[in-house]
């Protein structure tokens, strides 16, 4: 989540999930909705919500807001294409109508009051070609293991999921870990398929070898947690492939 604060910290709203899902995949033709969890704002129902777009190399752009008036929208177009409601205590919902290629691209919430300005984490809306392939979750994941005198890296394989939106942790028993931490870019299958695989890297002191770490993932269809103590599959080709 990303926020920008100009008045005092106490007071600012916190949106812990803004986006429920990493990803959308549509195809043509097709509508879909997206769910903003915000947390911490008073008034939710007179609170002004913002919805933008954002697509590669261009910078974010507002498509909508709703208060407690109702919907306003940023172009007149927008008015068929764009609906927004709010649902419950925290819940504001952005419908997209007859999506297209144009449509694809990330689209964020936002709360905006006189003092703060805070942006959710986005969710990117695939759309599919003509032959509409749906999303699917990884077929394969697996912690692969090396030791080496002074310490310890693990690799965390997971494989053949679509679309690519994908966020891979490390964690331990206690909190996130960010240190030593290296994550690679997802690469498409060499068949030529539109399946995709990512692996992320851990890299720990050799006290630390008996600690358990756990890679956690979260896709569009699925999310996981795999355990350094589990099986590892110790392939020495294979795993010097990905180091």
């Amino acid at each position: 989540q990303d926020s920008l604060s100009e008045g005092p910290s106490e007071s600012l709203p916190f949106l812990s999930r803004c986006v429920l899902e990493l990803s959308i995949t549509r195809g043509h033709k097709t509508s879909t909705s997206m769910d903003c969890m915000a947390e911490g704002i008073p008034d939710f129902q007179y609170a002004e919500i913002h919805w933008y777009r954002q697509v590669p190399t261009k910078a974010p752009e507002r498509v909508l807001y709703i208060g407690v008036h109702g919907v306003s929208y940023d172009h007149h177009s927008y008015r068929t294409k764009y609906s927004s409601s709010k649902k419950g205590t925290n819940v504001c919902t952005l419908t997209i109508n007859d999506i297209n290629s144009n449509d694809e691209g990330t689209y964020y919430c936002a709360y905006c009051s006189y003092y703060h300005k805070v942006f959710g984490s986005g969710t990117k809306l695939v759309v599919s070609g003509k032959l509409y392939k749906a999303s699917s979750p990884p077929a394969n994941s697996e912690i692969l293991q090396k030791k080496l005198e002074n310490q310890t890296t693990y690799v965390c394989l997971i494989e053949k999921f679509y679309p690519e939106v994908i966020r891979v942790t490390w964690t331990d028993d206690e909190k996130e870990v960010t240190d030593n931490v290296v994550k690679g870019d997802a690469w498409q299958s060499a068949k030529g398929d539109d399946d995709y695989s990512i692996a992320s890297w851990l890299t720990v002191p050799a006290e630390n070898k008996d600690k358990k770490y756990y890679c956690k993932y979260e896709h569009e269809e699925q999310q996981a947690s795999l355990s350094t103590q589990g099986m590892f599959h110790l392939l020495k080709m294979d795993f010097d492939l990905l180091l």
